[in-house]
C-alpha cells in the first residue's frame, strides 16, 4: 500500500483527485491539504510515501516544497501549467499531470509510482521478467499475439483493436487493461484511444507519431510523459 497526501489549494481539484484515489486499491490517503504549510507540519509527524502536488499554490508553491522535502518522498506533480515540466525533472518527479486530470491518466502515474518503489526495494528475477506473449478474447477464439508482433492499439468504442503486421485484432477487453498488461517498458499510452509500441516508431512530428502509413496523435495530457520517456 502506497500512503499518499493531496496538496492543492483549489479544493474541487483536491477533491477529484481524493476520489480517483479510493478508485485504486494502492493507495491509502493519509490527508488532503489546500494549504502546503499545513501539509509540511503533517509530512514532519507522518510517514508518506508519496505527494500529489500542485505547483501554483500562495504562501508556498509546489517548486519551493520539493526544494524543502529533498527527494524525502516521491512526488506526482497536478497542475495546469505545462510549462514547470522542464524544472520539474530536476526533482526527478515520478510524473507530470496536466489538468483536467483523466482517471486513466491518474492511475498510469499511480503505476509509474509503484514501479518505481519497487525498484528501490528491490525485485527478483522471475518478478521482472518480460512476457513474449498474450492471450487475449475476440469473439468466440481465444488469441495468442506476440508481443513482438504488436505494433499500436487503438479504442474503438466498445472494442480495443491490436494492429500487428498480419492485421488487427479486435477485443473487449478495455486500454487500461493493457496499459497494467504490456511492459512499460516497451509500450507507451500517447493518448487516450492509443498505445504505441516504442520500437515500431518510425518518426514523430509535431504532436504526432508515424508508424508506416499510420499517424497518431500525442494528447496533451500524455505529451510531457511520453517526452520524457523518450529522453531516457
Amino acid at each position: 500500500m502506497i500512503s499518499c497526501i493531496i496538496i492543492d489549494d483549489e479544493p474541487l481539484a483536491g477533491k477529484l483527485l481524493a476520489e480517483y484515489a479510493k478508485r485504486s486499491s494502492d493507495l491509502e490517503v493519509l490527508g488532503r491539504f489546500t494549504n502546503p504549510i499545513e501539509a509540511l507540519h503533517f509530512l514532519t509527524d507522518h510517514p508518506v510515501d508519496l505527494l500529489f502536488l500542485d505547483i501554483q499554490m500562495p504562501e508556498l508553491t509546489g517548486i519551493q516544497l520539493m526544494k524543502i522535502t529533498q527527494g524525502k518522498y516521491d512526488i506526482v506533480l497536478t497542475t495546469a501549467y505545462e510549462q514547470y515540466a522542464l524544472e520539474s525533472y530536476d526533482f526527478e518527479v515520478v510524473d507530470y499531470l496536466l489538468k483536467p486530470i483523466s482517471l486513466d491518466r491518474f492511475l498510469l502515474a499511480v503505476k509509474k509510482v509503484k514501479k518505481r518503489k519497487s525498484q528501490k526495494v528491490g525485485a527478483t528475477p522471475e518478478s521482472t521478467a518480460k512476457p513474449e506473449y498474450i492471450f487475449v478474447k475476440s469473439g468466440h477464439q481465444t488469441v495468442r499475439i506476440d508481443l513482438s508482433d504488436i505494433i499500436r492499439l487503438e479504442s474503438l468504442g466498445n472494442y480495443v483493436a491490436i494492429y500487428t503486421p498480419s492485421g488487427k485484432t479486435l477485443t473487449l477487453e478495455t486500454m487500461s487493461h493493457f496499459e497494467e498488461t504490456l511492459p512499460d517498458q516497451d509500450f507507451v499510452r500517447v493518448h487516450r484511444s492509443h498505445l504505441v509500441a516504442l520500437s515500431k516508431i518510425d518518426h514523430i512530428e509535431r504532436n504526432r507519431i508515424v508508424m508506416g502509413e499510420d499517424y497518431v496523435p500525442i494528447s496533451e495530457s500524455y505529451r510531457e510523459a511520453f517526452w520524457r520517456m523518450i529522453r531516457e
